[in-house]
């Protein structure tokens, strides 16, 4: 998966780097406001944080 996003962004290698950067920046930031905020109350957590069972 990283070589397809690799070969496919534009530019030199340092670039490409600093695309990739932004890319797992971004990636990171998604999961941090829309998804594990999404995500946290439908998992079989207590208050806490064991399972429960």
């Amino acid at each position: 998966m990283y070589g397809w996003v690799w070969r496919h962004l534009p530019g030199a290698a340092w670039v490409k780097a600093l695309g990739m950067l932004l890319l797992f920046a971004l990636i990171v930031f998604v999961l941090f406001q829309f998804v594990f905020p999404w995500a946290e109350p439908r998992l079989p957590f207590d208050n806490n944080g064991s399972l429960n069972q």
